[in-house]
């Protein structure tokens, strides 16, 4: 059994983009992730969170990573989920979606996105 656990609209106010003006005043972004780990099927029985990945964990490195300015959603994108697998190895799985809201594209767009997703199998 797959226990899947899912931080939604994690919200953020970050320095993200190519333009100087994006890296200088920045932009409201929004981060979703689904994420197994192995051996999480324990906790559903232990209740003791070492059988599990704590998500405020995981939402801290999220932040953390989101707090480092990067030019491209792509390359932030890729840098978190390379932070999370390497903080937790358990990761079996992971999908995240970062994206910008309103991004500056001279017309109105609710959000510019990247989603990336990963399992185990190909790794």
């Amino acid at each position: 059994m797959n226990v899947h656990v899912e931080l939604e609209t994690m919200k953020f106010h970050a320095f993200h983009g190519v333009s100087p003006q994006e890296r200088a005043v920045g932009n409201d972004f929004t981060v979703d992730l689904a994420y197994v780990a192995a051996g999480t099927e324990r906790a559903l029985l232990s209740d003791d969170i070492r059988d599990a990945v704590s998500y405020a964990d995981v939402f801290d490195t999220v932040r953390t990573e989101m707090n480092k300015p990067s030019q491209l959603l792509e390359h932030l994108a890729g840098r978190i989920l390379a932070a999370l697998k390497s903080r937790f190895p358990r990761l079996t799985y992971i999908k995240i979606k970062v994206s910008k809201l309103n991004p500056p594209l001279g017309g109105e767009v609710r959000s510019a996105s990247v989603t990336l997703e990963e399992s185990a199998a190909r790794r």
